[in-house]
């Protein structure tokens, strides 16, 4: 079996500002989705660290861009989680309108994770994200995480249900079920993203 790369995922920096990002070169995937999704444990499963994205039982923890470089060019940005952290309505509005102006402007980024809980799929913020990569053209696929909760006949039923929502209206989008705990869609997961970024489905689990 082929290395996982992700395994190589390092945390960097938390930027507050676009201007604080790497240099805009190379190649980035961007991961998105409301606090109690299950973000970090997906980004900490597809890379096979426990620790390396922050976990939380409070959920919006993640407050700032976080950087988690591969290698010198490809690099994960964790985006702020989105709908239950307790901040000031002052500085919800400069994340609102520094993730607009990240996703709009950043040319590296080659593609936008979004983690859903399966269980309530296709919220709002779910589909303004789906809507900015169908009018940006870049694509974006959706972990549907936390699906060991649900039976198969469940996980495929809400599987059908969002690929349909997202044939619609995000052609671009692409959706599987996951699961950080039961390690369901991991070698699907990886093998999609180093597409991304390497131009290869090289990843694997090692």
């Amino acid at each position: 079996m082929l290395k996982n790369p992700f395994r190589e995922a390092h945390y960097l920096l938390n930027a507050h500002r676009i201007d604080q990002l790497p240099a805009d070169t190379g190649a980035e995937i961007a991961f998105a989705g409301r606090s109690n999704a299950g973000k970090s444990s997906a980004l900490n499963a597809i890379c096979d660290q426990q620790g390396l994205a922050r976990t939380s039982k409070t959920p919006g923890r993640t407050q700032q861009l976080v950087v988690f470089p591969l290698d010198e060019t490809h690099r994960l940005i964790d985006l702020p989680g989105y709908g239950y952290a307790k901040v000031p309505d002052k500085l919800r509005e400069h994340w609102r309108g520094t993730i607009d102006a990240y996703l709009r402007t950043r040319e590296s980024l080659k593609g936008l994770v979004l983690v859903m809980d399966a269980r309530h799929p296709l919220r709002e913020f779910d589909r303004q994200m789906l809507a900015f990569g169908a009018a940006t053209g870049r694509p974006c696929h959706c972990l549907l995480t936390k699906s060991d909760k649900l039976s198969r006949s469940e996980g495929a039923r809400v599987l059908a249900e969002v690929r349909k929502t997202l044939t619609a209206e995000a052609p671009l989008s692409s959706a599987q079920l996951f699961s950080s705990l039961a390690k369901t869609g991991l070698d699907e997961a990886r093998a999609l993203l180093a597409g991304w970024l390497f131009g290869t489905p090289e990843a694997r689990s090692a």
